[in-house]
């Protein structure tokens, strides 16, 4: 049976990670990390994409990622991931795949949904103790984000410009925003959606998206189907 396409939908972000097969880690040393956005940003040329947030972490990535032509994002997930597997292979002295399958995806909503997607991104190596805060971390888009350095990579989304008038004003807003953390709620929900590849927004947003795509958008519950198993959830 064919895989099912994956939900895309022009100028709507997508929420990404992939990971190591038997979360194996995918990075080894800084090169392995500095390739890997060399490729992330050739790709994203070829094929059109913005790059909103990201994050490397050991055996995985997060990205945000929009596209103004649905499945431009599909194809370059496959350029990006297939050459980075083979210099990896290459530079490593290995063979086989590195991914665990093909790489997860959310569609995500504007607004408050979108940036609660900004914040899980760039606060995921805080809540896997790897620093204390965001910007401690290197391999991340929250430096561009928080005005700290220039980054070519980093497209800010419509929704985080509007957060200031200027730069400066945008980071100070952002930096409170992140500072707020990530609630257990709002955890468990940007996981589910992300994990079931569904839409990760309000009703009327995963209404639009189910219209659009002609199929569910919207968080499956454990158990057996009742009536109101295909509502749309919010945060």
């Amino acid at each position: 049976m064919p895989r099912q396409a994956r939900l895309e939908i022009p100028g709507v972000p997508l929420h990404i990670t992939q990971r190591g097969v038997n979360r194996c880690a995918i990075f080894l040393d800084d090169e392995d990390r500095r390739h890997y956005l060399r490729l992330l940003g050739e790709s994203a040329a070829s094929h059109g994409l913005r790059i909103h947030a990201y994050v490397l972490m050991g055996n995985h990535v997060h990205l945000l990622v929009s596209s103004d032509e649905s499945g431009q994002v599909s194809l370059g997930m496959r350029q990006l991931g297939q050459a980075y597997v083979t210099a990896f292979n290459r530079r490593h002295g290995r063979t086989g795949t590195l991914w665990e399958g093909r790489f997860k995806s959310s569609l995500v909503d504007s607004d408050r949904y979108l940036l609660a997607a900004y914040r899980y991104i760039e606060l995921n190596p805080v809540r896997a103790a790897m620093v204390e805060r965001p910007e401690h971390h290197h391999w991340s888009s929250v430096h561009a984000n928080l005005a700290l350095c220039e980054d070519s990579l980093v497209t800010p989304h419509a929704c985080f410009i509007e957060m200031g008038t200027t730069p400066q004003v945008r980071a100070e807003a952002y930096r409170t925003w992140l500072k707020q953390g990530v609630s257990d709620d709002e955890l468990i929900a940007i996981r589910q959606h992300l994990q079931q590849e569904r839409a990760f927004g309000s009703k009327r947003f995963q209404a639009m998206a189910e219209r659009t795509l002609g199929r569910p958008v919207n968080v499956r519950r454990p158990g057996r189907p009742g009536r109101d198993q295909d509502k749309p959830k919010g945060i």
